[in-house]
């Protein structure tokens, strides 16, 4: 496989494209959005599944606009501006942004990404599964999808793989010892640990397929939470067509120079921005 010079795309497509169709009005909240990145994925399921209204708004997050720059210091997305105040504030971060969501929803729609605040092992079970997801599969993902050597691609393979496995492993903890938490159980519902993690997992189901031939990890209980997640309607309602992933991460799988902040953190081995 040689690369092809395709570029990243600059709208959403399918599902997604609907969604976004569905949230050009002006709101008290104005999501700052590049169509393929996963950590804006992260954040617009979160609005979805926690029923607050927004306003989708696609930046070009390599072009660093100034508009960009004035929510988002780094010129990285996600991001949102906050239109209630006057002058407008704004948020980045996507871990920053989902926290103040589900302080919001706990005021206005009652709903919860977290398991009830009666339990709090349970939730702090739920930060660990997070924290995992930050600190280890994030970015074995981009390792693993930068790689150009093949023993680093076969390391990387095995990286990401593991970082799966032990994701896995602290579902099966929660389960044992508070039931399960989000999509991990049958009949759950969306949950914090499935909304960080989902548009990883996603890719590694198309772009790490195409370009390294990832397989996904097997198992009847790890399938099934794969098929719950991807079926989620606040998530599934986020995803664009296969094309605009394989497009749009091209760069990535042949590390070209410059492709992002977050490529540029992984190749300097330095932590991500």
């Amino acid at each position: 496989m040689t690369d092809s010079g395709k570029v990243y795309h600059r709208s959403c497509t399918g599902l997604a494209l609907q969604t976004v169709e569905q949230h050009a009005q002006d709101q008290d909240i104005t999501l700052f959005a590049t169509c393929f990145s996963p950590p804006v994925q992260r954040v617009w399921s979160a609005l979805e599944y926690l029923e607050i209204p927004y306003k989708y708004y696609e930046v070009d997050a390599h072009q660093k606009s100034q508009e960009l720059l004035n929510v988002s210091p780094k010129g990285l997305v996600p991001a949102i501006m906050l239109n209630t105040f006057d002058p407008p504030r704004a948020l980045n971060e996507s871990t920053v942004i989902l926290d103040f969501l589900e302080d919001i929803a706990a005021k206005s729609t009652h709903r919860s990404l977290f398991p009830p605040s009666t339990d709090p092992y349970a939730k702090a079970l739920v930060r660990l599964q997070s924290d995992h997801i930050n600190r280890t599969l994030m970015p074995a993902f981009y390792r693993y999808l930068q790689a150009q050597d093949p023993e680093a691609q076969i390391s990387g393979g095995k990286e990401f793989y593991a970082a799966i496995e032990s994701l896995v492993e602290l579902f099966e903890r929660a389960e044992r010892e508070v039931g399960g938490t989000g999509l991990w159980v049958e009949g759950g519902d969306l949950g914090w640990a499935d909304v960080m993690v989902a548009p990883w997992i996603f890719r590694a189901t198309n772009v790490l397929k195409h370009y390294r031939g990832f397989e996904m990890p097997r198992g009847t209980k790890f399938e099934a939470w794969v098929g719950r997640l991807f079926e989620h309607p606040a998530f599934k309602k986020t995803c664009s067509d296969e094309e605009l992933y394989l497009d749009s991460y091209e760069r990535y799988a042949f590390n070209r120079p410059n492709t992002s902040q977050m490529a540029n953190a992984i190749n300097n081995g330095r932590s991500l921005p």
